[in-house]
């Protein structure tokens, strides 16, 4: 491996060992008792070093939110001549599942504990969910524009990221198998995009 790939790897195992020992802090402590300094130390890191990772511990909480959105954005690139709006969105949501595991994680049943208790996390997750869907719905009105309009595009995201978020606040409170929220999610995605799908029957 060469120096640079070794770089990249010792770089994203800090990043690693810092959601990690975010996540074990925020269930044993609390949110509000953890300080940016204890999650450097249990990651055996200084707090200078933190933000060269992270901007703030609220960012912790979501850190895979930008590898989603561009997960999606490449979705819409690569989209076939028979694909819908919503068909390329409910693939986006497959291969997500499939490179990472991280929206059925025990860092997201936290993360769904602390939007739910957490003025700050909650305010956090507002401004993650609403700049995903502005991006993702320029995105796919630039690539659908005769099927589109702005409104139609910004409604369609917002249909899209509401679904998932609100069957995960649920999925992820119950006691459910990650098979089974796997295919609850896709199934309850699937009735909130059925009025743009191509290829819902009729």
């Amino acid at each position: 491996m060469s120096s640079v790939g070794l770089r990249e790897t010792k770089k994203e195992r800090t990043r690693q060992a810092l959601i990690d020992a975010a996540a074990e802090l925020f269930e044993r402590r609390g949110y509000d008792r953890t300080t940016v300094a204890d999650i450097a130390a249990a990651a055996d890191i200084s707090t200078r070093t933190f933000f060269s990772y992270f901007a703030s511990k609220e960012e912790l909480v979501f850190p895979e939110a930008d590898d989603r959105v561009r997960a999606v954005v490449e979705a819409i690139a690569s989209r076939g001549e028979l694909d819908g709006p919503a068909d390329v969105l409910m693939r986006a949501l497959h291969n997500v599942h499939e490179a990472s595991g991280e929206i059925l994680s025990p860092l997201a049943v936290l993360r769904i504990r602390l939007i739910q208790t957490v003025p700050a996390v909650r305010g956090r997750a507002m401004r993650v969910q609403l700049d995903a869907q502005r991006e993702i719905a320029g995105h796919l009105l630039a690539a659908f524009p005769d099927d589109l309009d702005e409104v139609d595009a910004a409604a369609l995201v917002g249909a899209f990221v509401g679904a998932i978020s609100g069957a995960l606040q649920v999925l992820l409170t119950g006691d459910h198998d990650a098979a089974t929220t796997r295919e609850r999610l896709r199934e309850a995605t699937v009735k909130a995009l059925r009025p743009w799908m191509r290829s819902r029957s009729d």
